[in-house]
């Protein structure tokens, strides 16, 4: 990856672009996690790309540069139960507003990877496939994921039943069969098909 103009254009006027991207909107458990970032000029942005498409290793290695180089960043969680109550849209743009709220350093403007949403600020640039085009989206969506994908490997020693380490919430046939055995555990969304549709069918929900 390489700065796109605009980036560069915000560096050389010694302004602070912020990148704002989330990672788990689809699985059946776990949180949403989203993650603002500003990067310096100088970040080293050719070890960034959409963080779906690096492997483990180097998105591990993304991470920790990101955590050590950039001006400043936020890490939001929203956890299951707020998915359940506010439904995983108004979670996501929660996380989204708390993320670029909670900076210290006040910000020149915020860039979001996907599509406009009405209840985010005006001034707010969105952009479909983002984190393919600017560095400072790539660097939040390596950061949610990352983050996003040790916390559910810490609720797979907590409740191994479900295989979370692998399938990071998803809904995959070995995690439904668990579900169906098992039932779901506190940090499955219960507003999620299929599992909704099961617990309704099972009198649970």
């Amino acid at each position: 990856m390489k700065w796109n103009q605009e980036e560069k254009n915000f560096h050389e006027a010694e302004k602070l672009l912020v990148g704002v991207d989330e990672a788990g909107r689809g699985p059946l458990a776990g949180p949403v996690v989203v993650a603002s970032v500003i990067l310096p000029a100088d970040f080293p942005v050719e070890i960034l790309e959409d963080s779906k498409k690096l492997t483990s290793k180097k998105r591990e290695v993304a991470y920790e540069k990101i955590v050590t180089l950039a001006i400043e960043y936020q890490i939001v969680e929203i956890d299951s139960s707020v998915i359940d109550e506010i439904n995983i849209l108004q979670a996501t743009l929660k996380g989204m507003r708390e993320a670029v709220e909670n900076l210290i350093k006040p910000t020149s403007q915020v860039v979001v990877d996907g599509r406009r949403a009405k209840e985010l600020p005006n001034s707010w640039e969105f952009v479909i496939g983002g984190d393919r085009h600017y560095g400072a989206i790539a660097a939040a969506s390596i950061l949610a994921k990352v983050y996003r994908d040790r916390l559910m490997a810490s609720w797979d020693e907590k409740y191994p039943l479900y295989g979370f380490g692998k399938n990071k919430g998803y809904g995959s046939k070995a995690h439904m069969e668990a579900i169906r055995t098992h039932g779901p555990c506190p940090i499955h969304r219960r507003s999620f098909d299929p599992l909704r549709s099961w617990l309704e069918e099972n009198c649970l929900f």
